[in-house]
């Protein structure tokens, strides 16, 4: 076993060992389902578990392991990795929240130690990172993944729902089969590896902030969406890819505004339905969306996802 394998095991057996003592404490209340704490437990650990080993030999196994090291990269893709660290720190932080109030755990615990998750996943990904050859800790990363921590535990706690949340759209861009190695060269891949598809959205949900004699409809809102197109890799594009040219492409931020649905607002007798609704609702539903392109200007999109 490798150095930064036995660091992330490291971390990995005392994220599993505190999460032990964490329910053993709040087992001792009357209220909690010891049982289906204990489940949640296992089953958190075992995904985290299974999902940083499965990208550790997927991004880190063949490099070498230097010593820890930073990296500034903060001008790559456009600050597209930035979002996709936020928004995924952000819907991690609130699955983790839904699961420990799922056996009865109260809100406060709930908040501090499944709000949380996002970030300590995420940290890890950065240690990964930071011991790897060719990548590196990244300070901005760090600062991204504490904001979407901090939006939705801030939310909790002042008004005990999200009025805010962020959400993930895609589309197929384009560019990927020009860098296949780089943006994908599947679906599944692009979908996590092609920021020209991707879209990153704040989505606020109006009724939340009227009266409640309104009789504004609680799932609609209304949502600012982040992308960028043109990039073929982090800060410049290649002229050409294994001696074959590449056209050039303008590097353009995108800024959108759109209608969203707050999946998790729809009422329905159904558990089944309401929970898949409520894990569904980090997706952007697609919508009408008006854009300001940096190169093109104002575009208006009769459907945008």
């Amino acid at each position: 076993m490798n150095g930064l394998l036995k660091h992330i095991s490291g971390l990995l057996l005392f994220a599993i060992l505190a999460a032990n003592s964490f329910a053993r404490e709040v087992s001792d209340t009357n209220y909690v389902n010891r049982g289906l704490l204990k489940g949640v437990i296992i089953c958190e650990s075992a995904v985290s578990a299974a999902s940083l080993t499965a990208l550790y030999f997927a991004r880190f196994a063949d490099r070498t392991q230097p010593s820890f090291h930073f990296v500034n990269d903060n001008k790559y893709w456009l600050q597209m990795d930035k979002m996709e660290h936020a928004t995924t720190a952000y819907n991690i932080g609130r699955a983790g929240y839904a699961l420990l109030r799922w056996p009865g755990v109260d809100k406060k615990r709930s908040v501090w130690f499944g709000g949380t998750l996002g970030f300590a996943y995420m940290t890890i990904v950065e240690i990964m990172q930071g011991f790897s050859e060719g990548w590196g800790a990244s300070p901005g990363d760090m600062a991204a993944n504490a904001m979407g921590t901090g939006l939705f535990v801030g939310q909790q706690i002042l008004w005990d729902e999200q009025r805010f949340s962020l959400k993930y759209s895609y589309h197929e861009s384009g560019y990927a089969p020009y860098r296949p190695s780089v943006l994908g060269s599947n679906l599944p891949k692009r979908m996590l590896k092609d920021y020209n598809g991707q879209t990153y959205w704040l989505s606020a949900n109006i009724r939340s902030f009227l009266r409640d004699d309104t009789g504004f409809p609680g799932w609609l809102n209304i949502a600012l969406g982040y992308s960028a197109e043109g990039m073929l890799d982090g800060t410049t594009n290649p002229s050409e890819t294994d001696g074959i040219p590449i056209p050039l492409f303008d590097r353009n931020r995108r800024f959108f505004l759109s209608p969203d649905i707050d999946l998790a607002r729809i009422k329905t007798d159904s558990k089944a339905l309401k929970t898949l609704l409520w894990f569904a609702g980090v997706f952007k539903f697609p919508f009408p969306a008006l854009e300001y392109n940096t190169g093109r200007g104002w575009e208006v999109h009769l459907l945008y996802y």
